[in-house]
Order: structure tokens, then C-alpha cells, then sequence
């Protein structure tokens, strides 16, 4: 009995004008593709990059492909997987049965991946204790978004770590977050040996640079969580879990 056909995975990505950001996610998809050989996986972009989510859509559905996972590389469910990612799947051929996949978030693999790259730049567990982190995310107007990051802050400071503040890149903070460059000093005034910031991000771009201008005062900043394998993981957990087949196809 022949085994059938796996949907292709398509993943979702904003898209940048810095070209950084392109070349992380294709980093991030070739894990992807070298931890699950013979699983097929395209990448389109929403905006700024090629090829775009239409595109890619539009030459699986003319190749014959039915079945696809649409999975958007976004962190938390705020506008882009609730509006944006969705209107786009609705237009896409008919002839595509698609699943919109989870967000990647909140996972244990990503505060996994927030560690590996809080380590590779310095910092070792025997540090945690005496180390405060800005959990420092791009920012989001969007009430569940933002409760997420509250709770992964809390979640992470029970790990071990002498604190953790989380931390908006954008211009507008809620209430209980603050900048980068704030939640630096009021680490620092809460007596942590040091200060350490983890960009809570997947790729290089506008708002991470600017997280990193406001670390400034910090002793370590780690790298943007892109390629890590913990991403990639959760990656094809996400994939995994929307082609079951309890898993009603997009607009059924």
C-alpha cells in the first residue's frame, strides 16, 4: 500500500527590505527541509520579498499539488495570522486544500532556543542565578499577543534567571512593559550582576536593530533566534499537528 502524499509546507514569512532578513528565513527553512528529508517546503513572503504567498500558491495549485500546510513564521497570533495570512489563503486556487498551521509561539523549544543564543554569546547556566533578561520582542498592539509575552517572561523566570523584563521594540508600550533600554536599568537597579538581552525575534530587520541600540548598556546581547534548531523543530511540530486529519482544510 502506497503511502500518501505529505501536504507541502509552505512557510509564511513577513518579508523586509533588509535583505538580512530574507537570507534568516532561507537559513531556517533548510534546516527544516535537512531535519525532515523528503518533506517539500516553499517559502513565500507577505510583503517586500519574492516570491510572494500568492505566487508560491499559484505554482504548487498549476504543478497539481491538493494538499498544502500554510505556516506563518510569526511568534505570537496578533495581525498579520489573524487578518492578514488568512485573507491571502482565501484567494488562494481553489484546487488547494489548505491548513493554516499554529503561530510559533509559545513553545518550550523557543525559550530553549532563547537560552542557546543567550550561551553562544557569552553566558553559561552557572550564570543564570546572578544574570537579569530583557525579554525584548518586536512589540504588538494586539491584547493576546501581548499577554503571551507577559507570560513567557514569568514562565522564564522561573528557570532560574535573577529576572526577567519583557520588553517592546516599538514606539508604543503597554502597561508593564517597557523599552529595551529601560527594562536595562531597572535590571540593573534590582541589583542583577548583569544584564543580558534576548531578542525575542526570528530575523534581523528594523525593529531588532533597534532593540539592539537599546542594549546598549547591557553586558551581553544575543543573536535573533533564526536558524536555531529548536525553531526548526517547532516548526515541523506546527506542521504536524495541522495536517492531522481531525484538521478541518481552510474554508471547508
Amino acid at each position: 500500500m502506497r503511502n500518501p502524499v505529505r501536504p507541502v509546507l509552505v512557510v509564511i514569512a513577513h518579508g523586509s527590505r533588509d535583505p538580512r532578513h530574507a537570507a534568516t528565513v532561507h537559513g531556517l527553512v533548510r534546516r527544516v527541509r535537512a531535519m525532515r528529508p523528503g518533506l517539500r517546503v516553499e517559502t513565500g513572503f507577505l510583503d517586500f520579498n519574492v516570491p510572494s504567498v500568492r505566487g508560491v500558491l499559484e505554482s504548487l495549485a498549476a504543478e497539481g499539488v491538493r494538499d498544502v500546510v500554510a505556516l506563518p513564521l510569526l511568534l505570537t497570533r496578533a495581525f498579520h495570522a489573524k487578518a492578514d495570512i488568512p485573507a491571502v489563503l482565501r484567494d488562494a486556487p481553489t484546487r488547494l486544500r489548505i491548513r493554516q498551521a499554529e503561530v510559533l509561539g509559545p513553545s518550550p523549544l523557543l525559550l530553549a532556543a532563547l537560552e542557546r543564543r543567550l550561551y553562544e554569546a557569552g553566558l553559561t547556566p552557572a550564570d543564570k542565578s546572578s544574570t537579569g533578561v530583557v525579554l525584548a520582542s518586536a512589540g504588538s498592539t494586539d491584547p493576546e499577543a501581548i499577554a503571551v509575552i507577559a507570560d513567557i517572561a514569568r514562565e522564564w523566570r522561573h528557570t532560574g534567571w535573577c529576572a526577567v523584563r519583557p520588553a517592546f521594540a516599538s514606539a508604543a508600550s503597554p502597561a508593564g512593559f517597557s523599552r529595551t533600554e529601560d527594562a536595562v536599568r531597572e535590571l540593573r537597579a534590582l541589583g542583577c550582576a548583569r544584564v543580558a538581552v534576548a531578542p525575542y525575534v526570528l530575523a534581523p530587520g528594523f525593529l531588532p536593530d533597534r532593540i539592539a541600540r537599546g542594549a546598549a548598556g547591557a553586558d551581553v546581547l544575543s543573536d535573533v533566534l533564526g536558524s536555531a534548531p529548536e525553531v526548526a523543530r517547532v516548526l515541523l511540530e506546527r506542521y504536524d499537528a495541522a495536517r492531522m486529519p481531525t484538521r478541518a482544510a481552510l474554508g471547508a
